[in-house]
C-alpha cells in the first residue's frame, strides 16, 4: 500500500425532509446566491422548498448552467457575485451545476488576470467562497469532493482543477428529488459512478486488499442497482443506493494508498469538448478500447477484476479478460448507453485532433504507470472507431 493521507470535510445530509436543515448551515448574515441549471430543480419542488427554508436570508439566484458547464457562463455568475457582494454559494442540481459552481467561487476570489489560469495552467487556488449542495441528480461525485471540470466553448477545451478550498462545506443528497429524471440521465449516473471506481482500481497490485474490496463492492452494487433505477428512477431505494454509490465512489475513500489513472476521463473529455457527447458516454467509449489495448499492462487487475466482480473463473487468462470487457460493454449497452465512436458520428479526423492537442499540451505520457502516449491513444479511439 501507498503511503496516504485522507481528509474529506463535506458534512452529508442524506434521505428525505433533510431541506429544512439549510438555514442551520449557513451564517444568517451572509447573502446567498442560488445556482442552478436547466430549471429542474422548479418541477421536482426542490426550489420552493430551498426558498422556504431559506426565508429569512438574502438570496438572489444565477439559472442557466449548461450540463456540461460552461467557463463563458460561469464568469457571468462571477460578475454578479462581485455586483452583489455575495458571500455564500448554493449549488443545485447535478454535478454540472457544482463543478461551475466550485470554478465560480474560486474565480469571484481569484486575484490574477484571467481565471481561465486556474484550469489551463492549473494556478494554485489560495482562497474560495465557501458554498454548499443540494444535490438531485447521482452521477458525478463532486458533492463531496474538492474537484470540478469546466468547458471552455470559445476553445473547445475540457479541463479540471482539484483544490482543498473547493469541498462543499455540506451536501444535502435527494434521492426522491432524482425520481423524474429522464433515463438517459440515470444511466450516465450509473456508468459516470462505475468507470470513477475503475480508475482508481483497475491500476496494478500494491498490496490494497481493503481498498480493492470496497471498489468492488461499489462496482457489484452498481451493477445490481444500476438496472433497477434504469428502469423506473422513482424506485426510491435502488436510486438512493446508486446516490450513494455515486459519492462514494470519489470522496477519496477508496483511493487512499492505491495509484490512480484517469487516462479514460482524461481522453474523454476530449471528445466532449469536440462533440459535446455526454461525459459519460465518453467513457464507456474509451474504456474498453483502452483495456484491449493495454490487457498485457493490466492483466493482473483485469484478472481479479473479472473473478471478483463478474464471476468469471473458466478458460484461459485471455478468454477470461476478452469475457471481463464484454461483459463490461453489454452492461453500458443494456443502459441504452452505446460503446463505439461511429455510435456517435466520430471520423477519423477527430482521433487525430485528439492526438495532436495532447502533444501540444506536453502530454507525451500519462496514466497510471504513464503508459498512455499519443500512440496508445490513437490505438485506443482508432479501436472504437472500426469495432
Amino acid at each position: 500500500m501507498k503511503d496516504f493521507e485522507f481528509h474529506n470535510p463535506v458534512r452529508i445530509f442524506f434521505g428525505k425532509d433533510q431541506l429544512g436543515k439549510i438555514p442551520s448551515q449557513i451564517s444568517k448574515e451572509d447573502k446567498v446566491l442560488i445556482l442552478y441549471g436547466s430549471g429542474s430543480i422548479f418541477r421536482n419542488g426542490v426550489y420552493n422548498q430551498i426558498k422556504e427554508s431559506l426565508i429569512d436570508f438574502e438570496v438572489i439566484e444565477f439559472g442557466g448552467i449548461e450540463p456540461n458547464p460552461c467557463y463563458e457562463t460561469a464568469m457571468k455568475a462571477v460578475n454578479l457575485i462581485r455586483e452583489e457582494k455575495v458571500d455564500f454559494l448554493l449549488a443545485v442540481g447535478g454535478g454540472s451545476v457544482i463543478d461551475a459552481t466550485k470554478f465560480i467561487a474560486a474565480a469571484a476570489l481569484y486575484d490574477g488576470n484571467d481565471s481561465w489560469d486556474i484550469l489551463s495552467k492549473g494556478e494554485k487556488i489560495t482562497k474560495s467562497l465557501p458554498l454548499g449542495v443540494v444535490l438531485t441528480l447521482p452521477a458525478t461525485g463532486t458533492e463531496m469532493n474538492k474537484n470540478s471540470v469546466m468547458t471552455r466553448k470559445s476553445t473547445q477545451e475540457k479541463l479540471a482543477f482539484s483544490s482543498p478550498f473547493s469541498y462543499p462545506r455540506f451536501s444535502f443528497l435527494l434521492p426522491e428529488a432524482a425520481a423524474s429524471l429522464p433515463k438517459r440521465q440515470v444511466a450516465n449516473g450509473v456508468v459516470d459512478a462505475f468507470v470513477h471506481v475503475i480508475e482508481q482500481y483497475l491500476t496494478y497490485p500494491v498490496n490494497a486488499p481493503l481498498q480493492d474490496r470496497l471498489a468492488e463492492s461499489i462496482l457489484v452494487t452498481l451493477i445490481e442497482e444500476g438496472p433497477k433505477v434504469y428502469a423506473n428512477p422513482a424506485d426510491y431505494d435502488a436510486m438512493a443506493n446508486l446516490m450513494w454509490c455515486a459519492a462514494m465512489a470519489l470522496n477519496g475513500l477508496i483511493q487512499c494508498g492505491v495509484p490512480g489513472d484517469w487516462s479514460v476521463h482524461t481522453i474523454g473529455h476530449e471528445l466532449t469538448a469536440l462533440h459535446d457527447i455526454d461525459h459519460a458516454r465518453t467513457l464507456a467509449i474509451v474504456l474498453p478500447g483502452l483495456w484491449t489495448v493495454l490487457n498485457e499492462e493490466k492483466r493482473e487487475k483485469l484478472l481479479q477484476y473479472g473473478e471478483r466482480v463478474w464471476n468469471i473463473t473458466a478458460g484461459s487468462e485471455d478468454e477470461r479478460i476478452t469475457k471481463s470487457i464484454q461483459k463490461t460493454v453489454e452492461f453500458f449497452e443494456s443502459l441504452g448507453i452505446k460503446t463505439r465512436l461511429s455510435d456517435y458520428g466520430v471520423k477519423q479526423d477527430t482521433i487525430n485532433k485528439i492526438v495532436q492537442r495532447l502533444e501540444n499540451r506536453g502530454m507525451i505520457s500519462f496514466g497510471d504507470r504513464q503508459l498512455i502516449t499519443p500512440v496508445v491513444v490513437r490505438k485506443v479511439l482508432e479501436h472504437q472507431l472500426k469495432g
